[in-house]
């Protein structure tokens, strides 16, 4: 069974519709009008089947209204236009009146048969099993699950990018896992920021005898050693400009070429190269290589601050300290409520490296019980919030306010899902409105 809103101001076909739809064992509330449906709460119901014609506001308001649950549209006028520029703005399908009730019966089983398979897509999408390691269940995880799965059968260079502590290796070893490669070669991760600039092209290359003072015997690289592997180049901007030539040169002709040596030798290696920065502004002034840049942007991957993943916040934070307790024979514990609480109301500006330290510190302290506030050792914060109070503003305002404030930080389909409105009419309702999508970089 069903919960039906419908939307007519003639008594008449408002009853005859009710009583057909509840014949078929659904749910129905009717209503005479747009301020009416808003007070019945459109949102909360499978399905609206609204009139467009209506005293006051038109019924195609409630589109942007609904908050997911499909509309129908009916038109006394027979107006396919009018129809047809209502399913370009979202409508699940439209009736032309008159209509008898077989046609009503269909319509919406269909349109319900519909939202049901979108939904069970829906469910599947989020069973996806996270890959080893990575805890996650909101959209922007999903999303990076997806691109995972998608990317690692191919040999296609991949770009991690997301702040310090977000978990970028995580995702390099996971593609790394779930590829053949996995079977044939190693995964070798490089911090590139942590290697001297001096013995970067030597690490990375390798160098023959003698090629500098100090090289007393022939080294293999790491590129070599990645050979039918993947190579992780963890802050890939710290790079020198020598070493971004020469690995240019690996991307491109699948060769490397020790330092001090004439001889270059074939590798097959996939490359999977991450970073915090800015790597377009970096192009733009002169510190990285253009050409490298885009040889490496064959597909991005872009992980979200610990801060802006909701639930996966505390998700996270119970599985370190279920692994954490594991490894110290601690036996299972959990957090009591009030640093459930601390740790919810914490920035995280070094996101899942910052939590698991925190963690990591309570056990140590620990001495029995629930793992407390000052065992984390977290300060309560103010929230970070700079515009004024949401009562104050009015709809436009607190929509233009939310998505300029949200919308580095997630994607389109999470901000829609936050806003409790469609991709779709969060697109449209920028282009009203004058918000642009901000210009992706890096």
């Amino acid at each position: 069974m069903s919960s039906i809103l419908v939307v007519e101001d003639e008594a008449v076909i408002r009853g005859e519709l009710a009583r057909v739809l509840r014949r078929e064992g659904h749910e129905v509330t009717a209503v005479v009008d747009v301020p009416s449906a808003r007070e019945a709460g459109p949102t909360s119901f499978d399905l609206v089947l609204t009139d467009l014609h209506l005293p006051g506001p038109s019924g195609d308001v409630l589109l942007e209204d609904s908050g997911g649950a499909p509309v129908i549209v009916m038109t006394a006028f027979g107006s396919v236009r009018t129809a047809v520029d209502a399913m370009k703005r979202g409508a699940a399908d439209y009736l032309s009146k008159p209509f008898d009730p077989d046609e009503l019966v269909l319509t919406v089983k269909r349109v319900l048969g519909r939202k049901r398979l979108e939904r069970e897509n829906d469910a599947l999408r989020r069973t996806r099993p996270a890959p080893t390691g990575m805890v996650g269940a909101c959209a922007a995880m999903r999303d990076v699950f997806a691109r995972i799965e998608k990317v690692a059968p191919t040999n296609a260079t991949v770009l991690v990018l997301g702040e310090s502590g977000t978990g970028k290796e995580l995702v390099a070893k996971a593609i790394h896992e779930q590829s053949d490669r996995s079977a044939s070669g190693a995964f070798v991760p490089v911090n590139c920021a942590s290697i001297p600039e001096n013995l970067v092209e030597s690490e990375l290359f390798g160098h023959e005898r003698g090629a500098f003072t100090g090289a007393i015997s022939a080294q293999t690289g790491l590129v070599e050693a990645s050979h039918e592997g993947t190579l992780f180049l963890d802050e890939i901007g710290e790079l020198p400009a020598s070493a971004q030539a020469r690995l240019l040169r690996v991307l491109q002709e699948r060769e490397v070429r020790r330092v001090g040596s004439n001889k270059a030798k074939r590798v097959d290696v996939r490359l999977v190269a991450a970073t915090h920065r800015n790597l377009r502004a970096m192009v733009s002034e002169g510190t990285f290589r253009e050409d490298l840049y885009f040889r490496l942007k064959v597909l991005e991957i872009e992980l979200p601050p610990l801060r802006d993943r909701g639930d996966d916040m505390l998700a996270i934070a119970r599985t370190l300290l279920e692994r954490e307790a594991r490894r110290r024979s601690k036996g299972t514990l959990t957090f009591d409520e009030d640093a459930e609480q601390a740790l919810m109301e914490h920035d995280w500006p070094g996101n899942v490296r910052e939590l698991q330290n925190a963690v990591e510190r309570a056990l140590i302290l620990h001495e029995g019980g629930p793992v407390t506030r000052s065992l984390l050792g977290l300060e309560a914060r103010p929230a970070r919030r700079s515009q004024p109070p949401r009562a104050e503003l009015s709809l436009e305002e607190y929509f233009k306010a939310f998505v300029r404030e949200h919308q580095e930080s997630v994607g389109e389909t999470e901000l829609a899902r936050r806003l409790g409105i469609s991709r779709k009419s969060l697109w449209e309702r920028r282009q009203r409105l004058g918000i642009p999508r901000p210009k992706k970089v890096g």
